[in-house]
């Protein structure tokens, strides 16, 4: 699932001057002592590396770019699966037999924050590499430092095609970004349509009424949908993409039942919670599915009560499908670790964004960012949330995390006989943990 923010607008190479002038400033004074990041109860200290990062260096620092990780799940999930990679890395050798470390950046999720704390990672902190996120609005920002430093980013996290437009429009200028995952907001709409082009029939759903918040995040898989529509024998009843400030759904799901929708399929974030408490508080005539990002949060069916049992969204993580040989590798490390079974979405695509380079460094034989660049563009990676490869440089969306159908899955929230909610898998059938039910009421 993709990331959900602020409208924000597409990045463009005009304020350029501007950040040559930031990235020369000084930055945070105490940039050469130690972080500490406090995460859910667990702390740990990150030494600073100080120096010039080069392949004679005795550690490599990996920079983690993350909002507010004491506090916001996925933060916090890209941090903690992060330090999961550099421990199981520094176990083995580390990278060609350079020690790991991490030095983390907390974005607070604000743009010219990230900015402060990615030229920090960058110039004080020596990072060879910057991995995550999380959210468009912070990529897109950050994009033209990252073109700049001339260093490479892998993001965990941000859906956003307009950086790799970018990349497609001067590349030698952006080359060194890629995107670990999740897919971009394109193919995010084609996991849609492979969804209900297998399922919809199955659930005896001959129309839905498809719904978007009216955001950035979602315009991408909206307009893929409607692109690529024809591909499956289904009816839209209606289709509307309604005002971010919408906090009551009656209206819009009464127009759906007498357009005879058999369903709604949305594209939420910001306003995901009152759409799922009102369609079951108000029993309505319509089952309920899409790209619900509130939904994929482990902890939602006991904080709205129950109100997302029998609802159906999509997901980028893994919800205890074996999706590859290292899904299991990655959340055993992570349960010993922390007492959890598994992060949030971001944190398996942190997971594999440390791991990758690692991977693509070991290839090279170097950490230098303008040698790995043609080494990811060639790889082929088995990561704990699915097969890695990137599109190429001729490709409409290069150094994308190439779209594979059935690593983006879709679960439902279900209910187990103890009263518990669970989020069961039930598309793709390789995959699939539970079979749909049905909405009792229905």
């Amino acid at each position: 699932m993709t990331d959900f923010d602020r409208e924000r607008p597409t990045p463009t190479t005009a304020g350029q001057q501007t950040q040559h002038g930031l990235r020369r400033r000084q930055l945070l004074a105490t940039a050469a002592g130690a972080a500490t990041l406090s995460t859910a109860g667990c702390t740990e200290t990150y030494d600073t590396i100080v120096g010039s990062e080069t392949d004679g260096d005795e550690t490599v620092t990996i920079g983690v770019l993350a909002p507010e990780p004491e506090n916001d799940f996925n933060g916090r999930a890209i941090v903690r699966s992060a330090q999961v990679a550099r421990d199981l890395l520094n176990e083995t050798g580390g990278i060609n037999g350079r020690t790991v470390e991490l030095a983390v950046g907390n974005t607070s999720g604000s743009p010219l924050e990230a900015r402060r704390e990615y030229q920090r990672l960058v110039l004080e902190e020596d990072a060879a590499v910057t991995i995550g996120v999380s959210t468009s609005e912070v990529l897109e920002t950050i994009i033209d430092d990252i073109a700049e430093q001339e260093t490479l980013h892998i993001t965990a996290g941000a859906a956003t095609s307009s950086v790799s437009e970018l990349v497609r429009e001067d590349y030698e200028r952006y080359k060194y970004h890629f995107r670990a995952g999740p897919v971009n907001d394109y193919d995010l709409g084609q996991a849609q349509i492979d969804f209900l082009g297998d399922m919809a029939p199955e659930l005896g759903w001959d129309s839905i009424a498809l719904l978007a918040e009216d955001y950035g995040w979602n315009r991408g898989a909206w307009e893929t949908f409607h692109d690529e529509q024809s591909a499956i024998d289904l009816e839209i009843a209606m289709e509307e993409r309604y005002p971010p400030a919408t906090d009551d759904f009656s209206t819009i799901y009464e127009t759906a039942e007498a357009e005879g929708a058999d369903a709604v399929f949305i594209s939420t974030a910001h306003t995901g919670t009152d759409a799922v408490v009102d369609w079951t508080a108000q029993k309505r005539e319509l089952e309920f599915g899409g790209i619900h990002v509130p939904m994929q949060l482990p902890t939602y069916y006991d904080a709205v009560g129950g109100a997302c049992q029998f609802a159906v969204g999509q997901s980028s993580a893994p919800l205890g499908a074996e999706v590859t040989a290292e899904t299991s590798s990655f959340e055993d490390a992570y349960q010993d670790a922390y007492g959890e079974s598994s992060p949030v979405y971001t944190g398996y695509f942190a997971y594999d964004a440390v791991t990758l380079f690692a991977e693509a460094a070991t290839q090279a034989e170097t950490v230098d960012s303008a040698d790995l660049v043609p080494v990811l563009e060639d790889i082929e990676f088995t990561g704990s949330a699915g097969q890695i490869e990137f599109y190429g440089q001729d490709h409409e969306f290069p150094h994308d995390l190439a779209y594979n159908r059935g690593d983006t899955l879709y679960f439902q929230w279900q209910e187990d006989d103890a009263g518990n909610g669970v989020q069961e898998v039930i598309w793709p059938d390789e995959h699939a943990t539970a079979e749909y039910v049905t909405p009792e009421w229905l």
